[in-house]
């Protein structure tokens, strides 16, 4: 591998790494970036290319472990902290509850959006749609909301968030940005609604990764072992920083700076794309 190499695979680590928890579309970015710039599929192949893509989300999923290491311990009874009762513990089920749409629709829908989604027009109505909704949240999400914290979040809301992780499938929406907007419009805090999301995103990520080792595993190599790791090591540095930047500002911007950076986004996409 070699230097200009090297550099791809850091900034494509980078992007993954910024962009899979702020609410502005990792996978929008991602197609932008890649597609439009760094043609990482000429040089490495069809098939080393997505499994660049599955490696380095792995990285940021291993950023969120770090960070909510505690809380996905709990989930799974290896860890309590003693202050709350377990019968009153956001827990598995809540996961399990949220997770379960996003699942169903998105196993029925995947060959539809992968024919037709997975492009940089349908990612420039994505980015606008999913501002739209962030913008809603903000205009009409409760200005005293009553959950302030993950164990106050109840079945049904967790199952509503749900819902509104579906919009998520389609690329360039972004899934923390409906998945925080739904819960802001649910009575959650950005912050609880943000604590949800990423706890969510372990599961949700680490079985799409899954998914997609096991549809490509005849076709991956190890003749690019060097742009995984470099790939992953930057995804992991730069989702770790991400996350713990994103966690301290949410409370206090709210969501309206993302929803804007979108709009102009893909402002300036519109403009590229179709000129």
């Amino acid at each position: 591998m070699d230097f200009i190499e090297l550099l791809k695979a850091i900034i494509l680590g980078f992007v993954e790494g910024m962009t899979e928890f702020a609410p502005v579309s990792s996978t929008g970015h991602l197609i932008i970036v890649d597609d439009m710039w760094l043609k990482s599929e000429d040089f490495l192949g069809k098939y080393s290319a997505n499994t660049f893509k599955i490696v380095i989300q792995l990285g940021s999923i291993l950023a969120v472990v770090v960070v909510f290491w505690k809380r996905l311990f709990s989930l799974i009874g290896l860890y309590h902290d003693g202050t709350t009762k377990m019968s009153e513990r956001f827990n598995l089920l809540h996961v399990i509850i949220g997770m379960l749409p996003a699942v169903v629709v998105g196993f029925a829908l995947k060959d539809f959006i992968d024919d037709h989604l997975f492009g940089i027009e349908t990612v420039i109505y994505a980015l606008i749609a999913g501002a739209l909704l962030m913008l809603a949240a903000d205009r009409f999400g409760s200005k005293n909301p009553k959950v302030t914290s993950l164990d106050q979040i109840s079945y049904r809301q967790a199952f509503s968030v749900g819902l509104v992780q579906t919009l998520s499938l389609w690329p360039g929406f972004s899934r923390s940005g409906a998945t925080i907007s739904g819960g802001v419009l649910l009575g959650m805090d950005h912050r609880t609604a943000a604590d949800f999301t990423f706890i969510m995103a372990v599961p949700i990520m680490a079985g799409a990764s899954l998914v997609s080792v096991i549809k490509n595993w005849e076709h991956m190599s190890m003749d690019h072992l060097s742009f995984y790791v470099a790939g992953f090591i930057s995804a992991f540095v730069f989702s770790l920083i991400s996350i713990r930047f994103f966690l301290q500002l949410i409370s206090k911007i709210k969501l309206k700076p993302f929803a804007i950076y979108r709009i102009v986004l893909a402002i300036v996409l519109a403009f590229i794309y179709f000129s």
